[in-house]
């Protein structure tokens, strides 16, 4: 064989299939601001779906008393120690401590796959409203603050109401999933594919986390006159 038929096969190599994710299922999964509404769902229905799961806070009690509230083998922890357990760490902290929160957890980050999940909203008397941070986005932010981790971001437009509901048996949205690897995506893409009814959809580098996290003021106004818990589907994929 010459060299211009390795080329020549190289060449011909099928893609990869977009839908070919791998196993994530022995991985430990740490939430920041896991006693918040959001990071609580997040944290019951993963749990539920068999994954292990560690709640953290900036107050260990705190979360202990959450985990034993959700029960389903979740253990609630401080943030830092949190972080240190968990495989995949995902940020669901208020946008107002989001900086100072990954500040201080730089070093227990370091080497973790962080997924973002903050949007940066404001709320006036005509509803909620977008922030564009200095970075161009929370995830960014995160990028920004955490150099020696592998930043993603998803889980932007999830209802807490739904994530909490143990009546509610699943949950029909697809998750935006953003990062620079795909095999980091593929990784967030096959954990939100853990919870059943949900998908993990691939929507591009960091760069454009911005409108994704920016999405959530539509779906608030969307769910307010509607009085629904809205979430996203994509179609054709």
């Amino acid at each position: 064989m010459t060299a211009s038929d390795d080329v020549t096969n190289a060449k011909k190599a099928p893609a990869k299939d977009p839908w070919d994710l791998p196993d994530v299922s022995g991985l430990v999964v740490g939430v920041l601001g896991g006693t918040g509404d959001q990071g609580r769902g997040l944290a019951y229905r993963l749990a539920k779906a068999g994954q292990k799961v560690i709640i953290g806070s900036r107050a260990a009690e705190r979360a202990r008393t959450a985990a034993e509230e959700l029960g389903l083998g979740i253990e609630g922890l401080d943030n830092a120690e949190c972080a240190r357990r968990s495989d995949i760490v995902i940020v669901a902290v208020p946008w107002e401590g989001h900086a100072k929160t990954l500040e201080a957890l730089r070093e227990e980050l370091a080497g973790k796959l962080v997924v973002d999940c903050v949007n940066p909203l404001g709320f006036d008397k005509q509803g909620a409203y977008a922030l564009k941070p200095e970075e161009g986005s929370a995830a960014q932010q995160a990028a920004a603050l955490l150099p020696d981790s592998r930043v993603t971001a998803a889980f932007h437009h999830l209802s807490a109401v739904l994530l909490s509901d143990p009546e509610v048996a699943e949950i029909d949205t697809d998750v935006m999933v953003l990062g620079e690897k795909r095999a980091d995506t593929d990784i967030v893409q096959a954990l939100a594919a853990r919870i059943p009814g949900m998908r993990g959809v691939f929507a591009g580098r960091l760069r454009n986390a911005h409108q994704v996290e920016s999405l959530v003021a539509n779906l608030i106004s969307v769910n307010r006159r509607y009085k629904a818990h809205a979430g996203l589907r994509v179609t054709d994929v």
